[in-house]
């Protein structure tokens, strides 16, 4: 399956530039109640994802900072504690599984590492449960054969 199918583009997805400050990254993930943005540079790059995590430690780290002061920080200077990694647009299935074990979205990029979308957690999860219940239905379909013929029914 091409990993493809998945893919929520990058127009539809809501993300940050590595030039926004602390407060534009606070707001937008108030905004839209996510808990994590993919961070993409001037070249439409992807260079990471920020988390709320990160941004309450880096904010815990700064005792003397206050929310007004905020627009004043770089996110380029906030830490990120996680490491998701993308995966380019040919990637396979097991490696995009692989991924989403651990995040709750994949970004996807092209041979360039330029940032084209991204694919949901929920998205590999309603496509794993789909195989698995049209599995169910051949493998009882299946059984539901073989017993008819054991009770001498074909």
């Amino acid at each position: 399956m091409n990993i493809a199918f998945f893919l929520l583009p990058k127009q539809e997805v809501v993300t940050v530039t590595v030039d926004a400050t602390l407060r534009q990254t606070l707001e937008r993930m108030e905004y839209h109640r996510y808990t994590a943005v993919p961070i993409i540079d001037d070249d439409g790059g992807y260079v990471g994802t920020v988390t709320e995590g990160d941004l309450l430690w880096f904010m815990k780290s700064r005792q003397e900072l206050n929310f007004d002061q905020t627009n004043k920080i770089s996110l380029s200077e906030v830490p990120l504690r996680l490491n998701n990694r993308s995966v380019r647009i040919d990637a396979n299935m097991n490696d995009l599984i692989s991924l989403a074990k651990a995040q709750n979205f994949v970004p996807v990029v092209d041979d360039m590492n330029r940032f084209i979308g991204i694919v949901r957690r929920s998205e590999i999860i309603d496509y794993c449960e789909k195989l698995i219940f049209e599995q169910g239905e051949t493998a009882d379909a299946a059984l539901g054969r073989r017993s008819a013929f054991h009770s001498g029914e074909i």
